[in-house]
């Protein structure tokens, strides 16, 4: 398993703490970061390519979908929050379908393994681990505008692990339906 922030892997410590290298306020929103991807990995450790392609309905979306649309998500909130722009038309050519996921989703993200899931996950996220290090409290709280509403960026990166926690129920929910799919079909 690749390393979270400070070295974690699977026998994570259930605790928001403070992290060598970041301050106080970022190295909780880190460590809550950091749970919740590990819980989304483990949500889907083994899966195959046809797994992972697998669509619990017609418009649905499958978990490979899914997890591209993580690190699509982190990726965009890394190009407005660290660069301070909006995304150029190669990174809206690279991400876009993971991003808007729906038909556009279904008809390109599928046919990989897992390890490729993981891998833009993981350097998605290296990138994000690496600029928060850079930056302190103040900057966590400093006022923004997000789609046109009064935000901050720590409400901005909590809905980053936010949007991941709602993504990873539906990978277990599909999971259950991917396993009663393949029961039946042993019958």
């Amino acid at each position: 398993m690749k390393k979270l922030a400070d070295g974690v892997q699977n026998s994570m410590v259930h605790r928001i703490k403070e992290q060598t290298g970041y301050s106080p306020q970022i190295s909780y929103l880190v460590s809550q970061m950091d749970y919740v991807r590990k819980t989304t990995l483990d949500s889907v450790k083994g899966l195959t390519p046809t797994e992972l392609d697998f669509l619990p309905c017609e418009d649905g979306n499958s978990i490979g979908a899914l997890l591209l649309h993580m690190a699509a998500v982190e990726r965009g909130f890394q190009i407005e929050l660290f660069e301070g722009r909006k995304p150029n038309q190669l990174e809206i050519d690279e991400w876009g379908a993971a991003y808007g996921l729906g038909e556009k989703g279904r008809a390109t993200i599928k046919g990989n393994p897992l390890e490729f899931y993981l891998t833009q996950l993981h350097e998605v996220r290296s990138h994000t681990l690496l600029e928060l290090s850079t930056r302190n409290d103040e900057w966590l709280f400093q006022d923004t505008l997000w789609e046109d509403q009064a935000s901050n960026h720590y409400f901005i990166w909590f809905h980053v692990f936010e949007d991941e926690i709602n993504h990873r129920g539906q990978i277990r929910m599909t999971r259950r339906l991917l396993t009663a799919s393949n029961s039946q079909s042993h019958m």
